[in-house]
């Protein structure tokens, strides 16, 4: 008489890991007699089912990355990067310019709202060596101008000044250019703006 045996199996524990030992036959014809030999095999348990026992991973499911794969994943990382890090300095560039011009137009409207509530002459002072500026004033019965503070940097990066300017506030809110005129470039790695102020304190930026 021959017995069919299709699967007999018995878990195994081993120290930190747990194995699933199985005999698997392959039966033939049941009336003719058995087929072939069985044999055990030996699976890892990836884990624990308390209401159906060990589960077992399948071997065959279980796979790493190739060669081919990982080149194809470091060459997309490496074109990325290319297209990527020109866009954010140009970013960076773009902001620190436009940081350098809201200074500048602050300092303008500072000094001209300052003559107008002190009600005597007040001046800023635009240096192109030291990229600052200086807010001076003349109050009544002095002969010179004089400081207001300290001078002040325009940004804290290298932005270039196209020449020195001197506005100068009278308490009617006109605006005289006493330096240079009343127009100045400011350029940070090949951008630039171009700051213009009226008669009258308007102020334009372009581009």
């Amino acid at each position: 008489m021959c017995l069919i045996i299709n699967s007999l199996s018995r878990s195994l524990m081993w120290p930190g890991r747990c194995f699933l030992v199985r005999f698997i036959s392959s039966p033939g014809d049941v009336l003719g007699g058995c087929g072939q030999e069985g044999r055990f095999v030996m699976m890892p348990v990836s884990g624990q089912d308390h209401n159906r026992g060990p589960m077992v991973r399948p071997l065959g499911d279980v796979r790493g990355f190739s060669t081919v794969e990982l080149f194809l994943v470091m060459i997309i990382r490496t074109i990325l990067t290319a297209i990527t890090i020109p866009q954010v300095n140009s970013i960076m560039n773009q902001y620190r310019l436009q940081s350098a011009v809201a200074s500048s137009t602050w300092a303008i409207q500072s000094t001209r709202y300052q003559a107008l509530m002190a009600g005597y002459p007040y001046q800023v002072v635009f240096k192109q060596s030291t990229g600052a500026y200086q807010i001076q004033n003349l109050v009544p019965g002095a002969t010179s101008y004089a400081n207001v503070g300290t001078a002040v940097p325009l940004s804290g990066s290298p932005v270039t000044l196209s020449q020195d300017t001197t506005f100068l506030f009278k308490p009617n809110g006109s605006v005289t250019a006493t330096t240079g005129t009343l127009n100045f470039t400011l350029t940070y790695h090949g951008a630039t703006k171009s700051v213009t102020v009226s008669n009258y304190g308007n102020i334009s930026v372009t581009p």
